[in-house]
């Protein structure tokens, strides 16, 4: 399994991760790790509404990865768990997750899935044999709809079956799976919004900071979600991220927002 972590040790679990196209290890995937290893720690009818986690250090894909929990706080509704993945050179990750005991309100969404293409109809343009992506022509996106600029947006979909989610250890792979997905777009949407880096792949570059995810209603990684994000801000060599997570019926499922190190590699002043 993707996100297989082995006890070792009270709440501490050890997991791997292969080494990407890029080099090294894909940040989502130590999320979703930090987010699997933190529910590890709580009773099941705990689910998890919110991860924050900070980026401190690129990965090594030969090394395994230690994920230590911190119980911060059990309480009746909620608990709180602090998340930190380490590898010999140190801490690569500090994630803080919530996850709340289920509770029956009322269900308001505030915004809506946008008119684009469905993914029958874009090409697969992946860079794993995991799930399918089928990327969004950025002529087609509405500027308008959204706060922001670098609007960018994508089909996504887990090809393998992942279980029922109400059964809670299904229900929890389909959110990592979202956590792992939700980290691909973000860079691009900064990329976008950057006045000389749109159509420049070869200066500029960078990685992501932190990451943020609120999941707002049950979902499933198998089936296609749109994401769609813009940039809401560059200063700093900082861009910000911010997007919808949407089920294929128009449900918005999560929001999602990044902060991105974004740099001219020849030095120029940011």
């Amino acid at each position: 399994m993707m996100f297989a972590l082995e006890p070792h040790g009270p709440d501490t679990y050890v997991g791997t991760g292969p080494r990407y196209s890029w080099g090294g290890l894909y940040g989502g995937q130590i999320v979703a790790q930090a987010l699997r290893a933190a529910s590890l720690t709580v009773e099941p009818e705990f689910v998890v509404h919110s991860i924050r986690a900070y980026f401190i250090r690129p990965g090594d894909h030969t090394e395994p990865i230690r994920f230590e929990v911190d119980r911060i706080r059990n309480g009746r509704s909620f608990v709180t768990r602090r998340v930190v993945a380490r590898q010999a050179i140190g801490a690569i990750l500090n994630a803080e997750c919530s996850l709340q005991r289920v509770e029956e309100s009322a269900s308001v969404q505030a915004v809506s899935i946008p008119d684009v293409p469905g993914p029958d109809e874009i090409e697969p343009s992946s860079w794993n044999e995991a799930f399918d992506r089928r990327w969004v022509a950025h002529d087609v996106l509405a500027a308008d709809e959204r706060t922001g600029v670098g609007r960018t947006a994508a089909w996504f979909r887990v090809v393998s079956d992942l279980g029922d989610p109400a059964d809670p250890e299904a229900d929890l792979l389909h959110r990592c799976w979202l956590a792992y997905l939700s980290d691909d777009l973000p860079f691009d949407a900064v990329r976008q919004a950057h006045p000389e880096a749109r159509d420049d792949d070869e200066h500029f570059g960078g990685a992501s900071l932190d990451h943020t995810i609120w999941f707002h209603r049950p979902m499933r990684a198998d089936r296609w979600h749109l994401h769609d994000l813009t940039c809401h801000g560059f200063v700093g060599n900082r861009g910000l991220a911010i997007g919808h997570v949407f089920t294929i019926e128009g449900e918005h499922v999560a929001t999602v927002a990044q902060e991105v190190l974004f740099r001219d590699r020849r030095g120029k002043p940011g």
